[in-house]
């Protein structure tokens, strides 16, 4: 125990540094902790201690993976565990959404620590806005179409690794990024992990299509037995448009059995541009638990 408050002490100690501009070394000290305790549970302490001290250390969370927040030190894991199991990797891909905010900030640390040479490629303009911001090498399918690895979240990822993207709204420009990479790799908590499609995402499957073309491509939709809705936006007046221009229909199918099946049907009505189904494409996901590990599935 003697040990665990030493390294309690030292978390803290790096959030202090944060604070005051020490990045460097307060990602030592995180990196120490990791390495020692990736695949531990938490010590019930650790837990106690991040309820009392929350309130000092949410503006520094994702940089302290010591203290396992779901959407920062536990997606940190699953990115070091991807870094670590793929070997020379030059061209990334870089998915767009919540996962890819902290994946982009740890893999720009892991860059200037360890110097190495990775060039980006985004897959929406969020993505290039993170590439951008944290120093990365920003590049596109013009001058690299041919990418290495590509690393994305998922809304919900079932037994075989087919997974349900674009919640963001971005599932075309992830899909033809992803589709041009050599590995396709998902990082996401637990919670994503599903058994088959729908049994937890409960917004449908993500559709962009030719906006003159919404109303028909809704009818045919409702044909193979899908419930489709027009996504709106929030902070404007109308629906949402992609970053292609493309508006985008959520179509709840309840629970899918036959992916494939499904996508190659949408697919094929004329006016649809890409889907949210990404089938047979991830090569490996890791999931990051609850207790601080990672999980690591390949498709069964």
């Amino acid at each position: 125990m003697a040990d665990t408050n030493k390294k309690v002490s030292a978390a803290v100690d790096a959030a202090a540094m944060v604070e005051s501009a020490k990045k460097k070394a307060a990602y030592a000290a995180v990196d120490e902790y990791v390495k020692d305790n990736m695949v531990r549970p938490v010590p019930r302490a650790l837990q106690d201690l991040r309820m009392q001290l929350s309130a000092l250390l949410e503006p520094v969370f994702i940089c302290l993976p010591l203290f396992y927040s779901l959407r920062a030190s536990v997606l940190y894991l699953s990115l070091d565990c991807v870094l670590t199991c793929i070997s020379c990797v030059k061209i990334l891909g870089i998915g767009s959404g919540s996962t890819v905010v902290y994946a982009v900030e740890r893999l720009a640390h892991r860059v200037r620590e360890e110097k190495l040479n990775v060039v980006c490629i985004p897959t929406s303009f969020q993505a290039r806005q993170l590439i951008v911001e944290n120093g990365l090498v920003l590049s596109d399918l013009d001058r690299h179409p041919v990418i290495d690895v590509a690393i994305d979240g998922a809304d919900e990822v079932d037994a075989g690794l087919n997974c349900i993207k674009g919640g963001g709204g971005c599932q075309t420009q992830e899909k033809i990024v992803a589709s041009n990479a050599s590995q396709f790799v998902i990082i996401a908590d637990y919670r994503k992990d599903s058994t088959s499609l729908g049994q937890q995402w409960k917004k449908g499957v993500p559709i962009e299509v030719i906006p003159i073309a919404y109303v028909p491509v809704m009818k045919k939709i409702e044909k193979l037995g899908g419930k489709p809705k027009l996504r709106m936006a929030v902070a404007k007046a109308g629906p949402v448009v992609s970053d292609n221009g493309g508006l985008i229909i959520d179509a709840d199918f309840g629970l899918i059995h036959d992916p494939v099946a499904l996508d190659t049907q949408l697919r094929a009505i004329v006016g649809v541009v890409e889907t949210g189904l990404f089938v047979n494409m991830a090569c490996k996901a890791f999931f990051g638990n609850s207790d601080g590990s990672v999980t690591q599935r390949v498709p069964s």
